[in-house]
């Protein structure tokens, strides 16, 4: 266990159901359904362990081994959510009481027990108080920690889990995916995901910058995929995607993810310029 914790304290904003579009993608990802060892870290869950047993639920659905560890600097937010596994164990919540669930104090070092390596970090809403300097040392830092094919998931979410985005980084610290994850209901215009860019890329949302131009981009078609609202959001966003995808953007995935929201394309498409 690390007597000094890699990393600051984050808000500890948290809350129900707030990373359940992160849940999803992490357990559709390859790193966590083909892993030797399924574990998962949940790092800077915040004030509540809440996402950690969310987490937990949701991958056993894909892998019954699933296991899930939260880390938290704030050695007070360790012993609430050891608290509150309590309640899960003695089957006072509706959680169930045998998931597998941790929690311990830890940073960017990923501290683990007899040598272990997750298959998958989720650092969400981590970064957002460093400066974009620090990122990729804090990328490394953490994929170092991760099982050889496995996945650093961070990124950026808004309080109720409705608009969010993040990055994928393999164990070298390279970053090889983006995605944006949105809740299509209600959504006026998809470029809304500008205030929950990671911290890598929220700062060069600006003109010449290629973020800029993909979220500029996808907001023409999703204005002009207007007339489609008749048949519902879903049917708008997966028009305005494949507008973008004709146009060149390497777009990833298919429709089934674009259905939910999401919309991957590689790192090098929105790396920031300079």
């Amino acid at each position: 266990m690390a007597s000094s914790p890699l990393g600051r304290p984050t808000r500890g904003t948290t809350g129900t159901n707030r990373l359940r579009r992160n849940d999803r993608w992490i357990a559709a990802s390859e790193a966590f359904r083909r892993a030797a060892d399924p574990l998962v870290i949940d790092l800077g869950y915040g004030a509540s362990g809440v996402t950690a047993f969310e987490l937990a639920t949701r991958l056993r659905h894909v892998r019954t081994d699933a296991e899930v560890r939260g880390l938290e600097i704030d050695p007070a937010r360790v012993a609430t959510a050891d608290a509150q596994l309590a309640e899960v164990r003695a089957g006072r919540t509706s959680f169930a009481p045998d998931l597998r669930v941790s929690f311990a104090r830890g940073g960017f070092e990923i501290p683990l027990p007899a040598g272990r390596r997750p298959a998958v970090i989720r650092a969400m809403n981590v970064l957002r108080q460093y400066e974009e300097r620090d990122v990729p040392g804090a990328w490394r830092t953490m994929a170092a920690r991760l099982a050889p094919r496995g996945l650093l998931v961070e990124g950026t979410c808004d309080e109720i889990g409705r608009v969010a985005s993040w990055v994928d980084v393999l164990p070298d610290g390279t970053p090889s995916r983006f995605t944006i994850s949105l809740r299509l209901a209600e959504l006026e215009q998809p470029s809304i995901v500008a205030e929950r860019l990671p911290k890598a890329l929220i700062h060069r949302n600006v003109p010449g910058e290629r973020v800029h131009v993909l979220l500029t981009d996808l907001d023409r078609e999703w204005a002009r995929a207007a007339p489609l609202s008749t048949f519902g959001a879903t049917q708008r966003f997966l028009a305005a995607v494949a507008a973008l995808r004709a146009q060149g953007w390497p777009v990833q995935g298919g429709r089934s993810r674009w259905r939910l929201g999401e919309l991957t394309l590689p790192w090098e498409a929105v790396a920031p310029l300079g």
